[in-house]
């Protein structure tokens, strides 16, 4: 374990606490009584940097002087503030707020510590959070009320001059001020998205909500229109190798209209010779371009149940660039040399023109892998089987290097959802991926990696797919739930593991219970993936060298990649592309990592309240799920089909639980345990499609009085 680790973890424990502990108890309730002979060199350190003190009693207390802290929640009368340095929530009175308002950024002063927790005074505002937030109109004893979807933690006040002919239960878009005569916080609406109750509108609160753009700019469709008219002429064949006859196909869902990535395949004396041809949207998308412009804002396409929001417009993503089949298109072409054991030999990336020959689905494409295809389906597909299949066997090699390397192979939670003619949600079910999905998957990955190591090797400044080792104190907590759940974890080492003493704890949990919920842990003991100028490498696929190449339709850093690589082919010269690509390489790392999070958090969202909808069809049913998280206040239960929902502990009548402060609640009566991976079944007792909150009950508990009864 690192200094910096034992510090945090110390200072977790004062937190936690939240009063000073002697030397040895702080040791002891630390976890760190086998790290005792470096336990007060750091305390010594940590004395030094004024971040504790220590008296004469050897009693460890936190310092405190001003922090810097944000506000995560608002009551009537009082706040919550979360200091950057992670120190845990700050009461703050109301009459001491300075008027600062959720999100804000604030100093905190005359911070003070006691039995009932601690508490601070807000110094200055250091800078404004959002007023903008979506949330419900209601009527309440009389008054117009705002329910805020933020942590704005009562009924705000509604301007009725800005109603905008908005009803109860309407889903809104306010502008939060406050009133000059009182300063309470009144809510102004400025949208009126529709019914709270249907999962659709609530997508478009959500969308807002996040600052997702809808629409593109007039200037913008302008120019997709202008090159979409244009098509591909002759001028565009210049430089470019001529695949045309090649046997080069692509593979999509049935839906999918943005084809940006097809492959072709051939055997070799030693191995295989891969294509992989990806739409090249660099040369339609220019520096200095209104849509490179609006593509950088974007940075990402956005996929809901009932929606895509792309990043650029159809005419480009659906069409110009959309490699359909029997049609020329210009494409951006990795042909990579790959050996018998899966290793890449070689690589070489060419300025292509394509046609692609077959319109391939993954589902047919199962089928012809499975033996069950129809002769009509073999026909369709005759003019590049072979290359498919020759496809199907490079994918098996690389796919056991990558086993072999010690990838893991995480098991996706991810959800699909049937809605009917008026967008209602009326299945739910975990996304299944097949054959042909999983063989795609390799060889992208493939194409990727051919990529990342062209630019390490020849020094470009370049956007890499990044994904950095967990931190031991996040494995400390997955060891916990692997010794819960009596699987062997004497393999993981807390400092510096490897992929494949992650991806051995998944083999092991393999056809048991504990499957998904052990997925799960691993996934959040990992850091999340995101884009860097750094080639640190990917822990998850372990791989040094890796980038996202292979969709530049639908993300912005395969598209910068695109603009580079492109540079270097034509042979611009390293000190040109240093110059005018460095920084912008660094640009679109940043944005497009945060781009990414904006969208999975929009996404989740959605896919929360999509799922309440559906769940609000079942009230009152009973299902069989694991137990996939533990809190104070009670459990959260996936059902097979990925729905996940919240126990109340309380709904337990003649027991007396417990939490254990990790992954278990304990029966103080007769001892009986609630932790993660235990199978339960339950009922459906509310779902709430606003806020995409799901309430359960344990189905044994049906019919008791509950403990208000008594």
């Amino acid at each position: 374990m690192t200094i910096e680790d034992m510090k945090t973890r110390i200072l977790n424990t004062l937190q936690k606490e939240r009063n000073p502990l002697p030397y040895k108890e702080l040791l002891a309730k630390s976890r760190l009584s086998k790290d005792e002979d470096c336990f007060a060199d750091v305390l010594s350190a940590m004395r030094q940097e004024e971040l504790i003190s220590i008296d004469y009693k050897q009693i460890v207390s936190l310092v405190f002087g001003e922090l810097r802290a944000r506000i995560t929640s608002l009551s009537k009368g009082f706040a919550f503030a979360r200091p950057e340095e992670g120190l845990g929530d700050f009461f703050i009175h109301g009459s001491n707020l300075k008027d600062a308002m959720l999100n804000d950024v604030v100093i905190l002063t005359n911070i003070t510590e006691s039995e009932r927790g601690r508490s601070a005074e807000v110094k200055e505002i250091v800078a404004e959070g959002s007023r903008y937030t979506t949330g419900i109109l209601v009527y309440n004893e009389g008054y117009w009320e705002f329910a805020a979807d933020v942590p704005i933690r009562y009924g705000l006040q509604v301007n009725k001059n800005t109603l905008n002919g908005a009803q109860i239960g309407d889903k809104v878009y306010a502008h939060i001020t406050r009133n000059p005569r009182n300063h309470k916080l009144v809510a102004n609406i400025v949208k009126v998205f529709g019914k709270a109750s249907s999962a659709r509108v609530c997508a478009d609160a959500i969308v807002e909500q996040n600052g997702i753009r809808m629409q593109f700019p007039e200037e913008v469709l302008a120019e997709a229109r202008a090159i979409a008219a244009r098509g591909v002429t002759q001028e565009d064949f210049v430089g470019r190798i001529d695949l045309r006859n090649e046997a080069i196909f692509t593979i999509d869902s049935a839906s999918a209209k943005d084809l940006d990535d097809a492959i072709s395949c051939k055997k070799t004396e030693n191995g295989f010779e891969l294509g992989v041809h990806i739409a090249d949207v660099s040369h339609y998308v220019k520096e200095g371009s209104c849509m490179d412009a609006e593509a950088q804002l974007r940075a990402t396409s956005v996929y809901f149940a009932d929606r895509v929001i792309p990043m650029l417009p159809p005419e480009i993503s659906d069409g110009v660039c959309s490699l359909t089949p029997d049609s020329d298109k210009l494409a951006f072409s990795a042909l990579i040399q790959v050996d018998m054991t899966g290793m890449i030999t070689s690589y070489r990336f060419e300025k292509s023109i394509i046609r692609t020959k077959v319109r391939g689905v993954y589902s047919e494409v199962n089928e012809i892998f499975a033996g069950t295809a129809t002769q009509d389906l073999l026909d369709k597909y005759k003019p590049v089987m072979s290359g498919l299949m020759t496809a199907r066997e490079m994918a098996v090699v690389t796919k056991e290097r990558s086993k072999q390397n010690g990838a893991m192979e995480l098991e996706s939670n991810e959800p699909k959802f049937t809605l009917n003619e008026d967008g209602i949600c009326i299945d739910v079910e975990p996304r299944q991926t097949g054959e042909s999905e999983q063989m795609i998957e390799q060889l992208m990955v493939t194409a990727n990696q051919a990529a990342a190591k062209l630019a390490e090797k020849e020094h470009l400044p370049f956007v890499y797919r990044i994904h950095e080792n967990p931190k031991s104190l996040k494995i400390e907590l997955l060891i916990d739930l692997l010794s819960s759940l009596g699987l062997n974890f004497s393999g993981i080492k807390k400092a510096n593991p490897t992929t494949a003493e992650f991806s051995a704890i998944l083999d092991q949990a393999v056809g048991t219970p504990a499957q998904k919920v052990v997925s799960h842990q691993i996934l959040r003991t990992m850091e999340k993936a995101r884009y860097s100028t750094d080639p640190v490498g990917h822990f998850g696929l372990a791989l040094a060298d890796y980038c996202h190449y292979t969709s530049p339709i639908r993300r912005y850093p395969d598209t910068a990649i695109h603009r580079i690589l492109t540079a270097f082919i034509n042979k611009k010269g390293k000190n040109y592309i240093q110059e005018h690509y460095t920084s912008y390489a660094q640009d679109a790392a940043v944005n497009s990592s945060e781009a990414e999070v904006r969208a999975l958090v929009a996404e989740r969202s959605a896919e929360d309240c999509y799922m309440a909808e559906y769940m609000s069809q079942h009230i009152g049913e009973q299902f069989d799920g694991i137990i996939s998280g533990v809190t104070n206040r009670g459990l959260f239960v996936q059902l097979t089909n990925s729905v996940e929902g919240f126990v109340s502990i309380d709904s337990f009548v003649d027991a007396e639980f417990e939490f254990d402060g990790m992954m278990t609640q304990v029966d103080r009566i007769t001892g009986d345990k609630l932790t993660i991976g235990m199978p339960m079944r339950i009922q459906a007792v509310a779902a709430d499609i606003s806020s995409g909150r799901i309430d359960f009950m344990p189905a044994s508990e049906v019919g008791k009085i509950t403990k208000d009864q008594r």
